[in-house]
């Protein structure tokens, strides 16, 4: 078990408590999440016992909770509708355990293999689009019983069509107040009191509600009783899977409880890496995946469901301040508890406020936020994580995966065979390279000279447009090409050919061609693919200083003459500036200009003055040190002009 340091007494009891707390908040939402899988509500509460306690003894992650989750339960639910057997029927009692059992062996195979190594092929927007369609999925099938009706199966078109179905026959006004109010409260719970663990509070008043107000007899659904009492702890019955033949096994349980496994590894260890990063804690990939499969081997024994690792209720630990553990024992221990002394209240607790608190805790699992800022960032990666998003609602989970990991691969391809590519020129009195097509920059051409850079590998698929784009670039004064291959890791045959090719084809113009600044490796791989000429005549080079001084180019550069067609927005002290913040330097500066007069202006109000030398250092502090004395000048003119905007609104 793994603590925070340093850890003491203190923290000790805080975790305890907040274990307590999980406990109950976990109540609602794997009873939830079990009927999702089609299990009855008590398998949720067994999939609670064993796993945290496993969890807590294994795990690297101090602050992780792990338990019946929403993804795992989706996909179950999804495979039991796909093999046509009822939700908690015999059938589903039997076979879930073993598709569980199956689910921890391939948990222990990708251990073995060292899966935590693959999880970077499989990007964010993939897996912000397959969570937030399995969430939406789930949405759509439990909403029916907000109002009184029953859950749907099936992908998005059916759940909306049985939607409204239910809605036309089964509507039930009390059931849907009831259910709504809930999800109001909890939501806004999460913005006014986010350590309110309100999801346990509303259970307990739809309980009470119920006892008090006889909720039943105006036609509310309540959850059937559960029996006080230990799990089942059995084998799981292995005679339900050997019943298909094999084609339909390996079809519908042995690819399906692989792709579960893949969903449990990929987005519990990716949520646990980014909790541990944001608190600084230093976990074991390897290792979680072990535990993750000696978790679901517990569920399995229990008679319950796949298990994972749970967001939200981390979430609810992290905003109580979780340091250990302790949490998930505490969390167990209250579990066994409530399993033998207090399960006698869930006969009272009313569908529709189970189905809210399932609903809204997957709405915070959805993930639109991650695709607004796509939309803004990348437009490749935004259609990828719509494309994930539908093929799960139209196609079910599976086809979400495969769609998203050939969208994502095939992006990767497009950006290989496309990389970023600019050319670059000089700022006077600077050293240095800048990109002569950003806008606002203030870099300008050196006369005779094409400096070019491309960030990419180069190979077959894209030494076409490297070659272009140079030749498209020469002009009839070019004296020398060089190309800033910094970015430029290794080479293919093709290319290697290619480069040897324009290298003579710039030299029967009387250009001389250098490749600059790239690793070492470059130069091996020109040699084995034949063009070892560009090493032996001295086209290859550590330095771009190096490339210029052999071709007869020395400082200071000689410059083309103004081009009176582009507009620039910096003078040459802002280059540094503009370089790290593009279209935004200058919103940037006055931005930071703003900021500190205010606080000048508060200085001089407290204290009648203001030190001039925090002015420099403040200065500095907010440019991130992206610019020199000479740009300080120029920021303190932007400073003076907020300091009189000031004095002329009386700040």
């Amino acid at each position: 078990m793994t603590f925070t340091k340093p850890y003491g007494v203190k923290f000790f009891f805080q975790d305890l408590l907040i274990g307590v707390i999980l406990a109950f908040v976990s109540i609602p939402i794997s009873m939830g999440y079990a009927q999702v899988a089609g299990l009855p509500v008590s398998y949720g509460l067994y999939g609670s016992l064993l796993p945290p306690l496993i969890f807590a003894l294994f795990s690297t992650s101090p602050r992780f909770f792990f338990g019946v989750d929403a993804a795992p339960a989706a996909l179950i639910g999804g495979m039991l509708a796909s093999m046509s057997f009822a939700g908690e029927s015999t059938e589903a009692l039997r076979i879930i355990p073993a598709i569980t059992f199956l689910v921890s062996l391939w948990l222990l195979f990708f251990y073995f293999i060292k899966a935590d190594r693959v999880l970077k092929f499989i990007s964010e927007p993939v897996m912000g689009g397959f969570i937030t369609g399995i969430g939406t999925t789930i949405i759509l099938m439990q909403a029916p019983k907000l109002f009184g009706g029953s859950a749907g199966k099936g992908e998005a078109l059916e759940l909306l069509q049985h939607l409204v179905s239910e809605g036309m026959h089964d509507f039930h006004f009390l059931s849907l107040a009831l259910g709504l109010t809930t999800i109001i409260i909890i939501l806004l719970s999460r913005h006014f009191f986010p350590k309110l663990p309100m999801q346990a509070i509303l259970m307990f008043a739809g309980a009470a509600a119920t006892y008090f107000f006889h909720l039943e007899s105006y036609g509310v659904k309540t959850l059937s009783p559960v029996e006080r009492g230990l799990p089942p702890f059995a084998l799981p019955d292995f005679t339900s899977l050997g019943k298909e033949h094999v084609s339909d096994f390996f079809t519908n349980i042995l690819i399906p409880s692989a792709s579960i496994a893949v969903v449990i590894l990929s987005e519990t260890l990716l949520a646990t890496s980014n909790v541990s990063k944001k608190n600084g804690d230093k976990i074991f990939p390897r290792k979680e995946i072990l535990t993750y499969a000696l978790c679901n081997f517990s569920s399995a024994i229990s008679g319950s469901c796949p298990v994972n690792g749970s967001v939200s209720r981390t979430g609810i630990a992290s905003q109580f301040g979780v340091k250990s553990q302790v949490m998930s024992l505490s969390a167990a221990f209250t579990m066994l508890i409530i399993l033998l002394f207090g399960t006698g209240f869930i006969k009272y607790l009313p569908v529709p406020v189970l189905t809210a608190i399932v609903i809204s805790a997957l709405l915070g699992t959805l993930e639109f936020s991650l695709a607004h800022k796509l939309k803004r960032l990348d437009k490749a990666e935004f259609f990828i994580f719509y494309a994930a998003f539908i093929a799960v609602l139209l196609l079910g989970t599976i086809y979400g995966v495969i769609v998203g990991v050939l969208l994502a691969s095939l992006t990767f391809i497009i950006r290989q065979t496309k990389p970023a590519t600019d050319f670059l020129g000089v700022v006077p009195n600077l050293k240095g390279y800048y990109s002569l097509t950003r806008k606002g920059s203030a870099a300008r051409p050196i006369k005779n000279v094409v400096l070019y850079k491309f960030s990419s590998p180069l190979f077959y698929a894209n030494i076409n447009q490297f070659c272009r784009e140079i030749e498209e670039a020469v002009k009839e004064d070019t004296k020398v090409v060089v190309v800033d291959a910094s970015g430029i890791t290794s080479v293919d045959t093709t290319a290697a050919e290619s480069l040897l090719d324009l290298y003579h084809s710039l030299e029967k113009k009387k250009i001389k061609f250098f490749l600059a600044a790239h690793v070492s490796k470059v130069n091996d791989q020109l040699r084995e693919f034949g063009a070892r000429d560009l090493i032996e005549k001295h086209a290859v080079s550590s330095r771009i200083a190096f490339a210029m001084d052999s071709a007869g180019i020395t400082r200071p550069y000689e410059l083309e003459s103004e081009d009176t067609d582009r507009e620039t927005n910096f003078n040459a002290s802002m280059a540094e500036f503009e370089w790290a913040f593009g279209n935004e330097a200058e919103e940037k500066m006055q931005q930071i200009a703003r900021r500190l007069a205010l606080e000048i202006s508060e200085e001089v109000k407290k204290n009648g003055s203001f030190d001039q030398k925090k002015i420099h250092e403040k200065e500095r502090e907010y440019s991130f040190g992206y610019w020199d004395s000479a740009e300080e000048e120029e920021f303190l003119d932007i400073l003076s002009m907020h300091l009189d905007t000031l004095y002329e609104e009386k700040k």
